[in-house]
């Protein structure tokens, strides 16, 4: 080890030990209206966001423009004799506020279909990666990539006035969510499928056609798309995608900067990378005990799993602290077109048996499963059996939920953001003041 590295684990790991131990000790010693035990927990609860396109209370589950996901599956426009929503219609409803008709998602669609080419020099870029490129890093490249294009950037660059930062915002959105299934689908098939691709159906909807061209052409799987791509789009604004791209976007960074900051921060594994650990952790359960390990087996993995220091894939929420709508909508999803699958079904035995065993620990507020701890088994069932791509569709859906968050805040003018951050030396004489002075 060099000498930099061993005088950094000289100072940091007893600097760690004594944070933990000062937390334990003054974790309830008010710094204003929050603590310093709010300081080190990620700013979890403080509000310090506006976000208009969805909300996340911790009993009731996500909210977008105040609909709950069963609303959300009754009312938002279909297919004809369709039965899932059409996620064109959700970012409507996300970027206005109005549950839309069925005309106004075809006006979307239609839209969406003329500004879909993406420029050759995107496609040229993924290409130059390795052929074994994380998905997820080729995607954010590939996001990249089509930056050359913005127009809010050219458009800053000329001088545009800040009241209309709006219009040349809304244009990048909607060339981004026209192309990103294309892009996304580039990989998937460069990645997985012999560099062979699928031309589009530009007749289908935005789902559909999304799932055509990664080779999946079943009527079934076109529903879990559309599904899939709803219940994925937003989650409030302080996720970690979300606010990314609140954060990054507040500096005037154009869409396209913003959604491919975001889509790095949802790649990390305690956020959307989470989809493709929940099938990672169950494969290697599987490996050990068997192909229908039993709820008693399955109970004994968790404690191995925890007794090992990791966490359990798929279960757990910052906020939430009941079982995910999103987990639920799939489940109904599964019980109608799945419910003799076999991983399928070990997902449910797991949603039985981990919940009171996470309880138990005393650790873990929220001990019930998040929207990733079911939906790699949906994929699965249809063959799209590539988890490392999960990520990629999670990232698909959602760019709708934050690029229609984005155009709001250039609409209303929000400031760059910059909270204020404190040092360790700082809490402890404030501590110790606030002491003296009680």
């Amino acid at each position: 080890m060099g000498t930099l590295k061993e005088k950094f684990i000289e100072k940091a790991l007893p600097l760690s030990a004594e944070i933990r131990q000062f937390v334990k000790e003054n974790g309830q010693v008010p710094l204003g209206e929050f603590t310093v035990e709010d300081v080190y927990a990620g700013q979890k609860g403080i509000i310090g966001l506006l976000t208009e396109t969805s909300l996340l209370d911790a009993n009731e589950g996500i909210r977008f423009r105040g609909y709950s996901i069963p609303e959300l599956r009754a009312k938002l426009p279909k297919v004809p004799g369709g039965t899932e929503p059409l996620p064109e219609g959700l970012f409507y409803l996300m970027l206005l506020g109005e549950m839309p008709t069925y005309d106004d998602v075809l006006e979307i669609q239609e839209n969406w279909r003329n500004r879909s080419e993406v420029p050759a020099h995107v496609y040229a870029s993924i290409d130059a990666l390795p052929i074994t490129t994380h998905p997820m890093t080729q995607f954010s490249i590939g996001i990249m990539a089509m930056q050359t294009d913005s127009k809010f950037a050219k458009a800053y660059r000329d001088g545009i006035n800040k009241k209309d930062y709006w219009d040349p915002t809304y244009e990048d959105v909607c060339n981004l969510l026209a192309r990103l299934p294309y892009v996304a689908a580039y990989i998937y098939r460069r990645t997985y499928k012999d560099n062979v691709h699928i031309a589009p159906k530009p007749e289908l909807d935005w789902a559909a056609n999304f799932a055509h061209m990664l080779g999946y052409d079943q009527v079934e799987f076109y529903k879990l798309m559309r599904l899939y791509l709803t219940i994925h789009a937003d989650h409030e604004g302080g996720n970690v995608s979300a606010h990314t791209t609140h954060l990054v976007g507040s500096a005037l960074s154009d869409p396209y900067l913003s959604f491919a900051a975001a889509m790095n921060g949802l790649a990390g594994p305690l956020h959307g990378l989470a989809n493709q650990e929940v099938i990672r952790w169950i494969f290697e359960m599987r490996n050990e005990i068997g192909n229908a390990p039993s709820k008693e087996q399955i109970a004994d993995y968790i404690h191995q799993t925890l007794k090992n220091g990791k966490v359990v894939p798929g279960y757990g929420h910052a906020v939430l602290r009941k079982t995910d709508p999103r987990f639920l909508a799939q489940q109904e999803f599964a019980k109608t077109y799945m419910a003799d699958d076999e991983l399928v079904n070990i997902v449910w035995n797991i949603y039985e048996v981990a919940p009171p065993i996470l309880e138990g620990t005393g650790k873990i507020k929220n001990p019930w499963p998040n929207v990733d701890a079911h939906s790699g088994a949906l994929l699965l069932h249809y063959g799209l059996n590539e988890y490392d791509f999960f990520t990629v569709l999670f990232g698909v859906s959602r760019a709708l939920g934050v690029m229609a968050s984005l155009m709001w805040d250039r609409a209303l003018g929000l400031p760059i953001e910059r909270p204020k951050s404190v040092t360790y030396e700082w809490l402890k004489n404030t501590v110790e003041a606030k002491k003296a002075k009680a």
